[in-house]
């Protein structure tokens, strides 16, 4: 290219041309050894052709009808304007007008025109970005979303069980309570025998050694992997965010980084665009919309998305250097039928207050030790919102997010399941920022456990459908997976009133269980506490985890909080299921330039 690029260069690229939807322009650019205004400047005299501001004149509205919405994103392409009798098309791919070609009217005279990616993609949003916006809401099976959530059976159950329980109350109050007791007991013993279960097959797990299956042919040499990073109101961590990801190491080239930002969040785009974005990161803005969640903003970034595997990671995320390699080596080793590798989460400001050290600790149990236990015994496992990796034929065949879901990982998790797929966990570490106030706590866990419930209750609507769909052992224990989980924070202040018991106070069920029984009891929630703090401890074996082995126990007493989420999501369940409380980054040490606790990894290599 006019001498703009060395003999090696040269060389790499074209090494790397083979198996990518790159042009050998656009490796170069993503490998950074030209600049995208020299790579179009190159270009324009090789096809001999201008170079257009679409910014300053934006493509003609009523000629958006001869090109789909997806194969102008395919093409990276844009019908202009007319001149005379020829429709002038801007594209950043001057050797995909062949494609274009087909795609027009028999005859049809063009003229091309090129324009920088950033311009025709902000131009596809003027044309398509409504009809877009809607699919992108309504991507999801109706079967399995939640968007008809209004008037749904188990809001009319939720109602009608509250009646029933007032009505009770008033007409017989303490066989009502001896109801709610023997409930919130039997929910108590199904968590519990959910949670050792787990937790015996996680410690299993631990002490074998893992298989060493060989490399498909399918990923021999590097896949294309899109990571799709949704952003709302985050101008505070953006900056930091693309630094971040910046020291993934991975091929550039068929690296796919996509900011989802949303139309009404001026403030993040601005800081994103404040400094220079590498060729292979870029910014997608998401078109107004109802409603306006993670999601919706998920399933329009896929549109734009270019990789064999999509990837999801939250603003304040920090991964590990090698974590797209590690992924992409156990995708060549697992079965087909495996669509899904979760990573753990971790938080790297642990240490910021009593808070963050508890929430970190709870990480460390589900992320290494209870989700791991879910996955051997051959169960749904509810997805993270972060660190998820799916292959992209299972995620579109699926019908991607639910946009209505407010807890759409779970959800895709046992979607997934649904139709045949299994997710496993992989060995590589994703560190956040934990949430270390008690008021967005609070709200943050009300909307987790919400979708909870809203993804219970859509999946309940045709309970037999999902017997067939999961087979007997997954749709029991699915049972207290997503119904067991909420319903054991609701009914907790029921059992700890039985705390009261030893100092003589008179309990409603005196009249039903002896002294020995009341023991017997004790017994049983003795049990589960100690079998609790025991997974915290197990879970915090890990170098940079010990020093939270002494908090352990306060665990149990941190869970106060879920109770007061759980009866807010309830609520909101019935009054506004579609609201996103959003989580604020930023405040707890989401810009540090160095995680407190987080292991180095000393192979590692920075990456521009």
């Amino acid at each position: 290219m006019r001498g703009l690029v060395s003999p090696a260069e040269m060389e790499a690229a074209l090494g790397a041309v083979r198996g990518t939807p790159l042009s050998l322009g656009q490796i170069l650019t993503a490998q950074g050894a030209i600049s995208e205004a020299e790579l179009l400047s190159a270009l324009a005299q090789v096809y001999n052709v201008g170079i257009a501001d679409l910014s300053g004149e934006p493509p003609d509205p009523s000629l958006a009808k001869y090109l789909p919405a997806h194969a102008a994103i395919t093409t990276e392409a844009v019908i202009w304007k007319r001149a005379g009798s020829a429709l002038v098309i801007a594209t950043s791919r001057p050797d995909r007008v062949q494609t274009l070609r087909a795609l027009l009217p028999d005859g049809q005279r063009i003229v091309t025109v090129l324009a920088s990616r950033n311009q025709i993609t902000e131009a596809q949003r003027g044309l398509y970005g409504a009809h877009l916006a809607r699919e992108a809401e309504g991507r999801a099976p109706a079967r399995h979303s939640c968007r008809s959530w209004r008037g749904g059976p188990l809001g009319l159950g939720i109602l009608a069980a509250t009646i029933l329980a007032l009505t009770a109350f008033l007409l017989a109050p303490v066989i009502l309570a001896k109801v709610f007791f023997g409930l919130a007991i039997f929910v108590f013993i199904a968590n519990c025998a959910l949670k050792f279960a787990a937790f015996a097959q996680s410690v299993r797990g631990a002490t074998q050694a893992p298989p060493q299956p060989a490399a498909t042919a399918q990923f021999l040499r590097n896949p294309n992997v899109s990571i799709i990073v949704p952003l709302f109101r985050e101008p505070e961590v953006a900056g930091a965010l693309v630094d971040r990801l910046r020291q993934i190491d991975y091929p550039r080239e068929r690296l796919d980084v996509i900011l989802a930002v949303e139309e009404d969040d001026p403030l993040t785009l601005t800081a994103l665009q404040a400094g220079t974005l590498p060729a292979w990161m870029r910014a997608v803005v998401v078109p107004r919309g109802s409603p306006q969640t993670k999601p919706r903003a998920l399933n329009y970034a896929l549109n734009y998305a270019r990789g064999d595997i999509v990837g999801i990671y939250d603003a304040e995320d920090r991964p590990e250097p090698d974590q797209i390699h590690r992924v992409v080596q156990r995708f060549a080793e697992v079965p087909q039928d495996v669509a899904c590798l979760q990573g753990r989460l971790d938080y790297y400001n642990a240490r910021h207050n009593w808070l963050s050290r508890l929430f970190t600790v709870e990480y460390a149990a589900w992320f290494r030790v209870l989700l791991p236990g879910v996955q051997r015994m051959g169960l749904v496992v509810p997805l993270g919102g972060t660190t998820v990796f799916l292959r992209r034929s299972v995620l579109e065949a699926v019908g991607a997010w639910d946009a209505h879901n407010v807890t759409e990982d779970a959800e895709l998790g046992l979607r997934l399941a649904r139709a045949g797929y299994q997710t496993e966990i992989v060995e590589t570490t994703t560190f956040e920022e934990a949430n270390a106030a008690t008021l967005p706590w609070i709200k943050q866990r009300s909307r987790w456990l919400k979708g909870y419930l809203m993804t219970y209750g859509a999946a309940m609507r045709r309970p037999g459908v999902l017997l067939n769909e999961l087979g007997a052992w997954r749709f029991f224990w699915l049972q207290i997976q997503f119904g067991g989980a909420v319903l054991g924070f609701l009914t907790a202040p029921l059992l700890w009133s039985f705390t009261l018991k030893p100092f003589g106070v008179w309990h409603p069920l005196d009249s039903v269980l002896s002294p020995a029984a009341y023991g017997a009891l004790a017994a049983v929630m003795l049990t589960g506490l100690f079998g609790s703090i025991a997974i915290s401890l197990y879970a915090c074996r890990a170098k940079h985890l010990r020093h939270l082995r002494p908090i352990s126990p306060l665990v149990e007493p941190y869970y106060l909080f879920g109770t007061i989420a759980a009866w807010i999501g309830l609520f909101e369940l019935m009054a506004k299921p579609f609201f996103w409380a959003k989580t604020t980054h930023g405040g707890f040490g989401a810009n540090q330039a160095e995680p407190e606790d987080q292991p180095r990894c000393a192979s590692s290599r920075r990456r521009t």
